[in-house]
């Protein structure tokens, strides 16, 4: 008989952020497969948990997936846990997760803490939709498309970043957002867990004093933002004419259709006195 994968969330800060059945797992299972195995004995010394414990991380993860899986096959449990909260979220178990899959070996979510939903829940941005966009890539193309992606996003968007690259990634954004509301949760279930609420560039002037792992929500796309994307769609002459019928004078419509296009109020002016 085979045995069973369980995926053991853990605390993401404060220890008492686990379940019981999370605990009871963990007494029962065989072995545990842990991100960080220092981190992990920490937990379970801290609840007088002792079992065996085998690394699973990023740079061993193909080879002790094939280890595991041989350990599953021939019956045993095995708890996989990350550092802090979910695994397989921006952490390691994918691999092993599918390959058990494969093999057709049970595969059970013990269901705990999550650092993206705790962002999200206390930044006071919409919750009806969202999209977690984990890390950003590293690599200049690929980051400026995801960087579009969230321009375009009608939904909160939910990023992780290390805090280091913290300011570049905000002045990345500074760069393509509008008057967004953004949220900054810092050390989430710790001592000094702080939700800032600021706009991007108060963030940016103040980000080097501001320490812990960090977690960045960002507001979806604004109907303003969707009305005036639309609205750059238009021709000039059809431009004019919605400001036109909003009952504004010339002068208004210049001034507000130079800002809409981002251009200077002369060149508007001169394509409307030619």
């Amino acid at each position: 008989m085979k045995g069973t994968l369980y995926i053991v969330a853990t605390p993401i800060g404060n220890l008492e952020d686990i379940t019981l059945r999370a605990l009871r797992i963990l007494k029962e299972v065989d072995l545990i497969a842990a991100e960080d195995t220092r981190q992990t004995l920490k937990l379970l010394n801290h609840y007088e948990i002792s079992k065996p414990l085998i690394s699973y991380h990023r740079h061993n993860e193909e080879v002790k997936s094939d280890i595991l899986i041989e350990k599953l096959n021939k019956g045993e449990n095995i708890a996989l846990v990350s550092d802090a909260g979910t695994p397989g979220i921006c952490d390691p178990g994918e691999e092993i997760i599918k390959k058990s899959i494969k093999e057709e070996i049970p595969v059970i979510p013990i269901p705990g803490a999550c650092a993206m939903i705790n962002a999200l829940i206390g930044s006071g941005l919409d919750t009806k939709e969202f999209e977690f966009m984990g890390f950003l890539p590293l690599n200049k193309k690929t980051r400026k498309e995801k960087l579009l992606e969230i321009k375009n996003s009608n939904k909160t968007i939910i990023i992780y970043e290390a805090p280091h690259k913290m300011k570049n990634t905000l002045e990345d954004l500074n760069e393509i957002l509008e008057n967004r509301k953004i949220v900054l949760a810092r050390e989430l279930t710790k001592i000094h867990e702080e939700f800032i609420r600021k706009d991007l560039k108060e963030l940016i002037e103040e980000i080097d004093n501001i320490k812990g792992e960090m977690i960045l929500i960002i507001e979806g796309r604004t109907k303003l933002e969707k009305e005036e994307n639309s609205l750059n769609k238009m021709s000039l002459e059809e431009h004019y004419k919605y400001y036109e019928n909003l009952g504004l004078d010339k002068k208004e419509i210049i001034k507000k259709i130079a800002k809409d296009r981002n251009v200077s109020k002369n060149e508007i002016y001169m394509k409307f006195t030619k």
